[in-house]
């Protein structure tokens, strides 16, 4: 396989070897774990519906949380090149988590909020689950409308034999300032999601 090339901050070409865009061996882990979900809202089993929906909220927020309050203030103070480095080895992995832990959220909390009668005007969480399905599907479309993109497009662009540094520190700084977002709204669905469960 010909080796790649990506830019540097001082825009020295630097070789480097192909990246795997999408990681082949996670697929088979995304796939039980879709399964799961499936299996889990199908049969309308309770156990393993509250397990997807609190495990993949609990890995979305920290995610989120850690990635848009700590890893991106820290991206943001590095070089281009550094910040590549480190994005040929993370974005590969987030191609495949975050929409399984989406995924594994969106659809198994609202088959648990029907099944729990909080989707029903008369419900005293009617309100507060309304709010949250406002944040949640906010950041789902920037996880999986910005953020998604932005990883495969920062991706493609270094497995290029000459890759555009300047496009790559753009769509750097997009998914830097995106996560933050997300990261700050992850704050106010643990405020909708302890309330609704203190009800």
């Amino acid at each position: 396989m010909a080796r790649v090339e990506t830019v540097n901050a001082a825009s020295d070409l630097t070789p480097r070897p192909p990246i795997q865009i999408v990681p082949l061996r996670a697929l088979p882990v995304s796939a039980l774990v879709a399964a799961f979900v499936a299996l889990s809202i199908g049969e309308n089993w309770k156990w393993g519906l509250i397990f997807c929906h609190v495990a993949g909220g609990g890995m979305w927020t920290a995610i989120d949380l850690f990635v848009g309050l700590i890893v991106g203030p820290i991206l943001g103070r590095l070089s281009v090149s550094a910040r590549a480095e480190f994005m040929s080895r993370f974005m590969p992995k987030m191609v495949v988590l975050m929409p399984t832990i989406v995924l594994m959220t969106l659809a198994t909390g609202f088959q648990v909020a029907g099944s729990l009668g909080n989707l029903a005007v008369g419900s005293p969480n009617h309100a507060w689950l309304i709010a949250s399905f406002v944040v949640v599907g906010v950041m789902a479309v920037i996880a999986l409308g910005i953020l998604e993109p932005a990883n495969i497009a920062v991706l493609m662009e270094m497995n290029k034999p000459r890759p555009n540094g300047e496009r790559i520190g753009r769509l750097m700084r997009r998914f830097i300032y995106t996560a933050g977002v997300t990261g700050l709204m992850q704050i106010a669905t643990l405020v909708i999601m302890t309330r609704v469960a203190s009800r």
